[in-house]
C-alpha cells in the first residue's frame, strides 16, 4: 500500500488542488501535513494580522479534512526535519507539494527536494497559485516584462485554459497512530493575538468555504458595477478576496470557472474582464518579485537608490499609522486598516502617497506596516503596490505622480460616507468640511481632530523638487543649489 505526504502551504483547499489531485490518483493513501517555518520566510512571513487569519484557516482545512475521515497533521521547526519524520512515521515513499513562488522559498523547496530525493524519497511539486508559472511569460527576447500592459496582454490567453478539479471523491486519508519529533497542535503554534486587538476581524471568514462565499457575494452584488464601484471606498465594490486568494483557499483558476459560469446564466450586463485583469496584477506581482527578488530591500528602479528621503520621523510615523495625520481620507484608511486588518485599494494608494511623497518617509516603513497589520499582506503584491506608489518600481509612469488626497476624497467619497464611518470626530462635518476640516479653524477646534501633519502644498512642492533633482543627478543638483 503506497503513502504519499501532501505538504499544505499557502493552498488550504481540497479543491483545485494540483497536488493533492495528483497525490490521490497514484497512492493508496495521503497524510495531509502543514509545517509552521516562519523563520524559513522570511520577509514573506505573516504578520500579526495574517498569523489570526492563518490560526482559523488551518482549523477550516482541519474541519474539512476529518469530514473525510482524516486530520491535518501540524508540525512546527524546521520543514526538512519535519518532513523527514512525517515519511518516517507513516511510510511514505513521495511527496507532492504546490510552489511558492518567492525566492526565498523558491530556495528553500529546491535544498528540500534536493535532500528529500537524496534519501530516495519521490517530490513532486505543481503550480497551484498562478495561470503561469514565471518564465512561462515572456517578451520576444525571452526577458521578463517590466509593464503590465503586454504582460497582461500575453497572460490573457492562458487564463482560461484549464478548468479546476473538485475535491477528489476517493481520499484515503491516514492519520497517525503515534507521534513524531516536532508534531504539535493548531493552537500551540501561537497564532492569536494575546491581547484581544482583532475583534473586527469578525466579518471575516477565513477558509475555503468562506473564500466561495465571498466570491458569490461578489458576483451578486458587486460585479455588474465593479468597474464603476471599485474606487469607491464607502460601498463593497471589491471583491474582498485577496485574503481568500494569498492562502491559498480559493484559486484564480477556480474564480475564473465561477464567474464565467454566473455571468452566463445570469444576463444582467456583468462584465468580469475589469475584474480579471486586477487579478492580472496580482499575477504580475509575483512574476516580478520571482524575477527581481532584490526588491523586498532595494528600489526596482536602480535610479532611486539617490532618492532624499527625509530623515526618519517616529513622530509623524506614529501618527501615521494610528491614522492621526490630520488629513481624513488617510486617517479613515490606517483606522479602516487596524480595526478589519483590511483597507480599500483606492485608500492604499491615498496612505502610502501621503507617507512616501507628503512626509518623504522611505516605502519599507509602510511596507513593513501593511505587512503586519494586513489580513491580505502578500510579499509580492505589497512590495510592488509600495514601490509603485513610491515611484520606484515596474511599471510606476509618471514616478512623480502625487495624489491629493483631498481632490480623491472628493472624487471617491464624495458625501464623506467613508470618512464619516472611520473618523467620527468628522462625522456632523457639514459639506466640504469633511474633506478639508482645518478650512474652518473653530470647526476643527471644536472637533478634537488634529491639523494636518503638514501642508499638502508645501509638501508637494518639497516632493517635486526631491523627484526634479533625482532627474537631473545629485551632481546637477549640487551645482544648482551652490548657485
Amino acid at each position: 500500500m503506497s503513502t504519499a505526504i501532501v505538504w499544505f502551504r499557502r493552498d488550504l483547499r481540497l479543491a483545485d488542488h494540483p497536488a493533492l489531485h495528483a497525490a490521490v490518483a497514484a497512492h493508496d493513501r495521503v497524510v495531509a501535513l502543514y509545517v509552521h517555518a516562519p523563520d524559513e520566510e522570511g520577509e514573506g512571513a505573516p504578520g500579526a494580522a495574517g498569523r489570526w487569519w492563518l490560526h482559523h484557516s488551518l482549523a477550516a482545512l482541519d474541519a474539512s479534512l476529518r469530514a473525510r475521515g482524516g486530520q491535518l497533521v501540524v508540525a512546527a521547526g524546521s520543514s526538512l526535519d519535519a518532513l523527514r519524520h512525517a515519511v518516517a512515521a507513516s511510510g511514505a515513499e513521495a511527496l507532492y507539494f504546490n510552489r511558492i513562488f518567492e525566492p526565498r522559498l523558491v530556495r528553500r523547496d529546491a535544498a528540500v527536494r534536493s535532500a528529500l530525493e537524496a534519501d530516495g524519497i519521490a517530490v513532486r511539486p505543481f503550480n497551484g497559485s498562478l495561470w503561469c508559472e514565471p518564465g512561462e511569460v515572456a517578451t520576444k527576447q525571452g526577458d521578463p516584462y517590466k509593464v503590465f500592459t503586454p504582460f497582461w496582454r500575453v497572460l490573457r490567453t492562458h487564463v482560461e485554459k484549464r478548468e479546476p478539479w473538485p475535491v477528489p471523491s476517493r481520499m484515503a486519508l491516514h492519520a497517525f497512530g503515534s507521534d513524531f519529533p516536532g508534531r504539535s497542535s493548531i493552537a500551540s503554534l501561537g497564532l492569536l493575538p494575546t491581547r484581544d486587538w482583532a475583534k473586527g476581524f469578525t466579518e471575516w471568514r477565513p477558509g475555503e468555504q468562506g473564500a466561495h462565499e465571498m466570491l458569490e457575494l461578489f458576483a451578486d452584488d458587486a460585479l455588474a458595477h465593479y468597474a464603476e464601484s471599485r474606487d469607491l471606498p464607502a460601498r463593497h465594490g471589491t471583491s474582498r478576496l485577496s485574503p481568500h486568494l494569498h492562502w491559498g483557499e480559493i484559486s484564480p483558476v477556480q474564480i475564473v470557472a465561477f464567474l464565467r459560469e454566473r455571468t452566463a446564466r445570469r444576463r444582467d450586463g456583468a462584465d468580469p474582464e475589469p475584474f480579471l485583469r486586477q487579478l492580472g496584477w496580482r499575477e504580475f506581482s509575483q512574476h516580478l518579485l520571482y524575477h527581481f527578488p532584490k526588491t523586498t530591500r532595494e528600489s526596482f528602479n536602480p535610479v532611486f537608490g539617490a532618492f532624499r528621503w527625509a530623515g526618519p520621523d517616529a513622530h509623524a510615523l506614529r501618527r501615521w499609522r494610528q491614522g492621526r495625520t490630520g488629513i481624513p481620507i488617510v486617517d479613515a484608511g490606517l483606522r479602516e486598516l487596524w480595526a478589519t486588518g483590511w483597507m480599500h485599494n483606492r485608500v492604499r494608494m491615498l496612505v502610502a502617497s501621503f507617507l512616501t511623497k507628503n512626509l518623504r518617509q522611505h516605502w519599507k516603513l509602510g511596507e513593513r506596516w501593511f505587512r503586519n497589520t494586513l489580513v491580505d499582506a502578500d510579499l509580492a503584491n505589497n512590495v510592488m503596490g509600495w514601490q509603485w506608489v513610491a515611484g520606484s518600481g515596474a511599471d510606476a509612469a509618471p514616478y512623480f505622480r502625487i495624489f491629493n488626497p483631498v481632490s480623491q476624497s472628493e472624487k471617491f467619497d464624495p458625501d464623506g460616507a467613508y470618512i464619516r464611518r472611520w473618523v467620527p470626530e468628522l462625522a456632523n462635518a457639514p459639506g466640504r468640511l469633511v474633506h478639508a476640516p482645518w478650512e474652518d479653524p473653530a470647526f476643527l477646534k471644536a472637533s478634537g481632530y488634529p491639523l494636518p501633519l503638514v501642508d499638502l502644498k508645501t509638501s508637494r512642492e518639497a516632493a517635486l523638487t526631491a523627484y526634479r533633482n533625482l532627474r537631473r543627478g545629485p551632481a546637477e543638483a549640487a551645482r544648482e543649489s551652490a548657485e
